[in-house]
């Protein structure tokens, strides 16, 4: 199936000005909010790296495990996104409400069973990503403390997100630059020992993380009950489930679920590779990827606009509508993907001149900036495809079985085999292993010309 043509376009009288002022309006606090939430990531590798490599690479291992829980609380509430943009569209505040309760209590019990392997069995967990005991003892130290903060996340993350799905995007950016200075001050304090407070460096760090997420949840506590009269938390809701409701969020929301933990667990795969390689390839994987993540901040907001945009606009069943929107939000990906590319180039040489890095470590991360250059054009239209133009209309599915047969049985499988049996050197391995985005790209706009992704997926009336 071919893309919508011109002419069906102009039949549609869509005011593009207004909608690319709406657009905006929702990805710029969104594209805040993700340079915020990288922020927080990047304080603790800037200040960290300044410490040492072994510091900054057990804090950045030991964020792997809060790294795939975050992951499952994204596919708890972009599952709950497919339902709520489109009830948002047919203006159904009461389903909405039920379905945030819903999330609220698989977001905690999530958190709780997260908590309780930091606290538990941090040694076991850091051994999964490095042999390396000095690495371990430093990731174990951090695990112990920031383990407690999980359960505050899966409140502040799981509201936010939600409430990103009706349009109320502003309240997370308040909330997120709040956190990131509380979690400035409390690291500069306490990692290097200012103002005559112990020198505790990870721990110190950690401490800051957790003070940081306590302060977020406050924050949407007084929001929630205080400030938003449209959706409310109920603990009702929280408690007494609504069985059709929960069925269809089975059904649309479970096999994001997986999809983002399988696709978490391939990305936490492919570092605990990358940590069996060495301290030094490690430490500069972890710059890697805050790069990545702050040259995609933009196209993450985007991606998310999308999923929104869509689906509301096909919960007021306008589906000529939709795909006219959907070809204009990939453009956008594609583009900022580009220049998020570019910018890695630029920015790769003085961001390795400026940290406390071995030879080696520089000489890697030169090579990770180059790969990061065109992954992340990759990684913009295919997130935007499958985050957002999929999931908009209920096709869920799809996102999880590429997503395990590209990464799982191409990317990870070849870089191991590099790694581990042909003992291939770092930069063959990490090529290897940042693959999977250009392998899924054909595939996604294959999916995408087949327009199996529009569908309503709301009920009649309230449910």
């Amino acid at each position: 199936m071919k893309f919508i043509k011109r002419q069906t376009i102009d039949n549609l009288n869509i005011n593009w000005r207004n909608f690319y002022r709406s657009v905006f309006a929702l990805v710029f606090p969104m594209a805040l909010q993700n340079v915020i939430n990288v922020g927080v990531t990047a304080t603790d590798v800037f200040m960290l790296g300044r410490v040492g490599e072994k510091v900054l690479s057990g804090a950045s291992l030991a964020g792997q495990i809060q790294f795939i829980m975050m992951l499952i609380f994204f596919g708890i509430t972009a599952g709950a996104t497919v339902l709520t943009a489109q009830y948002w569209g047919k203006h159904d505040t009461k389903t909405i409400e039920k379905i945030l309760g819903m999330g609220l209590t698989s977001g905690i019990l999530v958190a709780a069973f997260f908590t309780l392997l930091a606290l538990v069995i941090p040694a076991p967990l850091m051994r999964i990503f490095t042999s390396d005991p000095e690495v371990i003892a430093e990731g174990v130290k951090y695990l112990r403390i920031v383990g407690v903060s999980y359960l505050f996340v899966a409140v502040s993350q799981v509201y936010l997100n939600i409430m990103r799905s009706i349009e109320r995007v502003v309240i997370a950016t308040v909330v997120y630059f709040v956190s990131l200075l509380v979690n400035i001050c409390i690291n500069a304090v306490l990692i290097f020992g200012l103002f005559g407070a112990p020198r505790l460096e990870i721990q110190g760090a950690a401490i800051g993380t957790l003070c940081a997420r306590i302060t977020e949840t406050l924050i949407v506590i007084f929001y929630a009950y205080l400030k938003n009269k449209i959706v409310r938390i109920r603990l009702r809701n929280m408690i007494c489930i609504d069985r059709l409701l929960l069925i269809d969020y089975i059904r649309y929301a479970v096999p994001v679920v997986l999809n983002e933990f399988m696709w978490g667990l391939g990305t936490s795969c492919n570092t605990a590779i990358i940590g069996h390689l060495g301290s030094e390839a490690v430490a500069a994987n972890s710059v890697a990827q805050v790069a990545r993540q702050l040259a995609q901040v933009v196209v993450f907001g985007i991606s998310n606009a999308t999923a929104i945009w869509l689906g509301k606009t096909l919960g007021e069943k306008k589906k000529e509508h939709a795909k006219a929107y959907a070809r204009q939000f990939v453009i956008l990906a594609l583009v900022m993907g580009t220049v998020g590319g570019v910018l890695i180039l630029i920015f790769g040489p003085v961001v390795g001149r400026v940290l406390t890095l071995s030879d080696t470590s520089r000489k890697y991360l030169g090579f990770m900036f180059f790969v990061m250059s065109y992954f992340v054009i990759g990684q913009a239209f295919n997130a935007t495809m499958v985050c957002g133009v999929f999931r908009s209309g209920g096709d869920t599915k799809f996102g999880l079985i590429m997503d395990v047969s590209t990464m799982w049985g191409c990317s990870i499988l070849l870089g191991a085999v590099a790694a581990f049996y042909f003992h291939a050197s770092v930069p063959v391995v990490y090529a290897l292993l940042m693959s999977d985005e250009l392998i899924k790209m054909p595939i996604c706009m294959w999916r995408y010309r087949k327009y199996k992704w529009l569908n309503d997926v709301t009920r009649e009336g309230t449910v």
